[in-house]
Formats: C-alpha cells, sequence, structure tokens
C-alpha cells in the first residue's frame, strides 16, 4: 500500500467520500459459485460480481471506530475477494492488483503478517511496469518485516527496526527508475493526516452511504484503505519521511527532459493554413486565445466560439462553465493547491507548496470536506482550458472550437435515466456534425467513461440497495452513453479525434473506458510518460492505446490566465492533439489516417516494446520528405 494513494485525489481537488451507518450483522453478497462448477471466465470489468455492505453509521465514522466495530466488515470484505480470486479467472493484472491490494489491506489491519508477505511477493509479481515492480511494497514489506522480527508493531524498537528495513530497501534501488514514486512517498507522508482522510470520507463517501444505508466494494475497499493508513502506516510517519528525506537528498539528481529537444514551434511565415482544434472538454478561457478562437458567423442559441451543454443536456451560450459566489471566491485558494500539491509531490520545495501543507492542516475534517467539494469542481473547470493552451502550443494556425460539457458523472445530483442519456445522444450528435459542417481537423478529448462509473453515480444518487440492480440500470445508460460517443466521432469521418487512455494504471479495453477502447479509423488513444518517457505510474494502457506522450507536469494556462502545471493522460492526449494541427496546418491534404500514420512512424518505440513515445520533430520531417517525394513523382 502506497501512501500517495491516499492523498493523490485530494491533489487533483477529487473527492472520496460517503455517509450512512455501521455494519451490521448481516451481508447482501451474490452468490458465490460452488466449488464442483468451473471458474467463471472474465473478460471485462462488467463481468466481475458485485457486492454490498449494510452499514449503520456514516463511513467517515466507522473509518475511526474501534477494531470490533470495523473489523467485522474488513473481514466479510477480504471474504468475498479472496471468493473473487478463487472463482473467477481474472487475466488483468490491474484488477488482480486491485483485489490483492484489498486482501493485503486487511492482513495488515490483523496482524496476519505471514500472510501480509506473501501478498506483498504476490503483487510484486503482478506489476507490469518498471517503477511500479521497482518500489511495489516499498513501505509494506519493511513495515511487516518489522513486526515479525520485533514481535510487536508499535514502540522504540519496533519502530527503528522499520526504519533500518525502510532505509536498507531504499539503498537498494535504482534512483533513475524510483525517483517519481519516491517523492510521491514524500510528498503524501508530508500531506496525510487522519483529518484529511476523514475528510475525504466525509465528502466522497458518506453522501452516498446515507441513500441506501450501505456501500459497495469500491467504497468499502476505500474505507479499508483508508483504515489501514491511518491504523498501520501514519504511526510511523517520522521514520518513513527521514528515510525518505535523506534517500532523495542524496541522489537528487533529475531525470533529463526529452521533449524540448522534439518540439517543433511554427511561425505565420511557413505558409500554414488555419486548423481548426475541437476542444470537447469542461470548456475553455476563450479570453487567454484571442488569436487562436474560431468565430461561429451564424450562432444559433450557443456561443459564437461552440458548443456548450448544461447537466441536463440543454444548449446554452457560454465557453466556460459559471461559477457561483462561493467558488468564485474559493478558486484563487484552489489554484494555489493545485500549483503547491504538485510541488510537494515532485520534491520541490517551494512557497507554494508550504502554503498547500499549511492550507490542509489548518482545516478541521467538516470544513475540508466542504473545501474538497468545491475544489472537486474547479479542478474539473480548469481541465480544458488547461488543455487547449497544450493543444495550440506553439501554433499560430490553431483556432480553437469549443464543445463543452460536465464529465465528472458522479457528482451530478440526480441520477442517470435512459431519458438521460438519449438527450445526450442527441447533443453528441449535434456536436459531431458540428465539428464536421465547421471543418473542424482535430479533436482532443481528455476524458473517458466506463460502467462503474455510472454504478458510482447511482451509488451516490439512488436508495437502491441491490448492487446488481445498480449494475443492470447502469449497463443500459452506459451503452447508450458508448454509442453516443461512438456515433459522433463516425459522423465526423474527415476530423481526427485524440483521446486520453486514462489515468486508472488499467487496460482500457478491459475497462471499457469510451472513447478511449473504441476502434475506430479517425482516432487515436494516448498513453502518458514522463520528462524522460518512462512510462507514469498513473497511466492506463492497452490494445487501443497507440502513442505516449509527455503527461507530467505539464505546464499551461487555467482560467484567468496563471500557468499551472498538472499531470495526466489529458496533458497527453492535447500534446498529440497539438502534433496533429501542426502537420494539418503544414499540409491541409491530410486525412485522419495519415495523419495518424505519420505520428506512429514518426514515434519512437522503447526497448521494452511498452511505449511509443512522439517525436514531433522526427514526424515533421517526414512530411517533408513525403512532400518531396509527391512532388518528384509528378
Amino acid at each position: 500500500m502506497h501512501p500517495e494513494v491516499k492523498v493523490k485525489p485530494i491533489a487533483r481537488a477529487l473527492s472520496l467520500a460517503l455517509a450512512a451507518i455501521l455494519v451490521s450483522s448481516v451481508f447482501s453478497v451474490q452468490a458465490q459459485a460452488p466449488a464442483n462448477e468451473p471458474r467463471h471466465k472474465v473478460s471485462s470489468a462488467s463481468d466481475l460480481p458485485r457486492f454490498s455492505y449494510p452499514v449503520s453509521m456514516a463511513p467517515s465514522t466507522l473509518l475511526m471506530a474501534d477494531d470490533d466495530t470495523f473489523n467485522p466488515l474488513a473481514l466479510k470484505v477480504k471474504h468475498d475477494v479472496d471468493s473473487v480470486l478463487n472463482d473467477y479467472e481474472i487475466e488483468d493484472k490491474a484488477t488482480l492488483r486491485k483485489l490483492y491490494g484489498v486482501r493485503l489491506d486487511v492482513q495488515l489491519l490483523t496482524n496476519d503478517n505471514h500472510g501480509a508477505m506473501a501478498t506483498i511477493d504476490a503483487l510484486r509479481s503482478l506489476q507490469e511496469k518498471p517503477q511500479a515492480k521497482a518500489t511495489s511494497g516499498m513501505i509494506d514489506r519493511p513495515l511487516v518485516e518489522a513486526r515479525l522480527s520485533t514481535r510487536s508493531d508499535s514502540g522504540d524498537v519496533f519502530e527503528k527496526a522499520f526504519e533500518k528495513n525502510l532505509r536498507a530497501r531504499l539503498d537498494g534501488m535504482e534512483w533513475h527508475v524510483v525517483q517519481d514514486r519516491v517523492k510521491q512517498a514524500k510528498g503524501s507522508f508530508e500531506i496525510a493526516t487522519p483529518d484529511l482522510i476523514v475528510a475525504s470520507e466525509k465528502e466522497g463517501l458518506d453522501p452516498a452511504a446515507s441513500k441506501s444505508n450501505t456501500i459497495d466494494l469500491d467504497a468499502a475497499s476505500t474505507l479499508i484503505e483508508d483504515r489501514a493508513f491511518i491504523k498501520v502506516i501514519y504511526p510511523v510517519r517520522a521514520q518513513a519521511l527521514a528515510a525518505l528525506t535523506d534517500f532523495i537528498a542524496a541522489r537528487n539528481v533529475l531525470k533529463p527532459d526529452i521533449w524540448a529537444g522534439r518540439e517543433v514551434t511554427l511561425t505565420a511565415d511557413q505558409k500554414l493554413t488555419p486548423v481548426r482544434i475541437g476542444i470537447w472538454d469542461s470548456g475553455v478561457d476563450t479570453s487567454l486565445y484571442p488569436h487562436q478562437l474560431f468565430t461561429d458567423p451564424s450562432p444559433d442559441g450557443h456561443s459564437t466560439h461552440g458548443l456548450a451543454y448544461d447537466i441536463h443536456g440543454n444548449l446554452y451560450n457560454g465557453d466556460l462553465q459559471p461559477l457561483t459566489p462561493e467558488q468564485r471566491q474559493a478558486y484563487p485558494q484552489v489554484v494555489q493547491l493545485e500549483q503547491g500539491l504538485s510541488d510537494v509531490y515532485s520534491g520541490i520545495d517551494s512557497i507554494a507548496a508550504t502554503e498547500a501543507k499549511k492550507t490542509l492542516a489548518s482545516m478541521p475534517p467538516d470544513q475540508l470536506a466542504h473545501f474538497m467539494k468545491v475544489a472537486n469542481f474547479l479542478g474539473q473547470w480548469m481541465h480544458g482550458t488547461h488543455v487547449a493552451g497544450i493543444a495550440t502550443r506553439g501554433n499560430p494556425a490553431a483556432r480553437i472550437v469549443v464543445s463543452q460539457f460536465y464529465d465528472s458523472l458522479p457528482e451530478i445530483p440526480f441520477p442517470p435515466t435512459v431519458e438521460w442519456a438519449n438527450k445526450f445522444k442527441a447533443d453528441f450528435q449535434q456536436v459531431g456534425d458540428y465539428f464536421r459542417t465547421n471543418n473542424v481537423r482535430v479533436v482532443n478529448m481528455s476524458w473517458g467513461d466506463d460502467v462503474s462509473e455510472f454504478e458510482q453515480w447511482l451509488t451516490k444518487t439512488s436508495a437502491e440497495k441491490d448492487p446488481a440492480a445498480r449494475k443492470q440500470a447502469a449497463t443500459e445508460v452506459y451503452k447508450i452513453w458508448r454509442e453516443a460517443i461512438e456515433n459522433a466521432i463516425r459522423s465526423a469521418p474527415h476530423t481526427l479525434f485524440v483521446c486520453a487512455a486514462g489515468n486508472s494504471n488499467s487496460d482500457a479495453g478491459f475497462l471499457g473506458d469510451v472513447p478511449a477502447s473504441l476502434r475506430l479509423p479517425n482516432l487515436i488513444a494516448v498513453g502518458a510518460v514522463d520528462q524522460a518517457g518512462e512510462e507514469t505510474s498513473f497511466t492506463s494502457y492497452g490494445d487501443t492505446v497507440q502513442v505516449d506522450a509527455d503527461g507530467f507536469q505539464v505546464e499551461s494556462y487555467v482560467p484567468g490566465g496563471t500557468r499551472v502545471k498538472m499531470s495526466g493522460t489529458s496533458m497527453a492526449s492535447p500534446n498529440v492533439a497539438n502534433l496533429a494541427a501542426k502537420l494539418i496546418a503544414l499540409d491541409p491534404a491530410l486525412t485522419p489516417e495519415e495523419t495518424i500514420a505519420l505520428i506512429k512512424q514518426g514515434a519512437e518505440r522503447s526497448a521494452d516494446g511498452r511505449r511509443n513515445l512522439i517525436h514531433p520533430k522526427a514526424t515533421i520531417a517526414l512530411l517533408k520528405e513525403r512532400k518531396i517525394a509527391a512532388k518528384s513523382s509528378r
């Protein structure tokens, strides 16, 4: 269990919490297959069973309850996780990592130390990325080893043994491989407190639990993970910070940045053709890009710069979602917090980092939970503007076309329905038609949705206690949503759509994440790497993910004009859109298929075959060679 898992969502201004109630003696679960039946084949995330757990108090209250109150839930969840591992044939390693992670958290909480060591070994064998494999069990293994050697889980002797074990483990790691993970772990220890975790549960788990007096497996897993952090990991915070700080200080050589040398900046004297770039996202502060805007000569009930839809699917005139007075007042603090937490997790000792720590430490849980809810909205509100800056960087021919909607689906205050999905299906068809009729050549889609997101949405807004019923309802809405996105892309065949692979360290195809899991000739999905071209810990992957781009600490504008660094495949995707738009500005005759082929041909494949790093300079050179060859063949 890595502590950054606890706090990273907060760094992104995301929430984690719900409310309702303590565990009763009866649990609702889907039936386990009899021992004589073959194991169930799991081909997608939808094939996994769903579980539900009654609670008799708010999750944030249960989190801090005594062991006699909390452990029955933890053990029941572990029983269900073990049943899935025993009864289902699962090849997807991300799913297995998640299940084994829950098992480990319960083992840590119940002092099953020998079992925990076996699970730590299993988790390491399931890691696919070099950095993840090298740092797997970074905190857990030294801790369990200290428990076993001292026959204790607290006290001075135990703490010294843990720190000694951790230092020895760190010393065996290669800095160039593990530096990002180690810095993130240190940052998490600097930020995470029990109050912060309680606040995240109040904001993310408590409201949903209050609807049905139940929590699902995902919520229960979060609750158990948070409990393990507070009860097991946080008590050795001082020792962990000392070891991590010394390790970083002795080796803090930054990775080389490969991207500056690959960058291509176009100039107006290159006889460029204007290229319309759709930013299908949360909206854009168009005032920041006065010379890079598309203007619709005859808008029909919408902005002159594109389309915008509210949460009900109604078209309105605006480029950015409107803010409440409270959101507007909080915005400067949220921007500062975003940058400060980015610095904390990057190991940068800045004024913004210091202020971020002060902000989170100064708020009691109730106040912090409300602040997180506001910050959650503002985090997505900033998103589209940041993406637009990346997509148009270094391209005077770029013309932004806005397509705005709210994709933080589980935060919508009413339950999803077939009628709602069909409304957006019509909206998305309008978006596709708008792109086609206005000759939008490139569209960036730094978002994605899968069935679990609709299930989470229903958990937060519906009183339905049966997880199977929620899954059925969510699947029905998701199918319409998926079809709506696919139809929109198909309806603009001369437009290249570029999408983010996702940030769940999972196979986008297994999850059914749309648009990243779609296979269409005018769509390319993008994974994220860091400044050195190495896989980020969060990037998703899979057969549909064709190239990788810089998605780590990418700087761009947020509304109002402040420049902020953000990380995610949301930042990698517009880097590819940027390259595509530059290619088309230089050669407007390129089709989406030809543009994709050039980008892939110019990309650099890593030695392990896991990454295809875009190379703008090499790709532009290929385009020039292509044009020369075309001229000579006439």
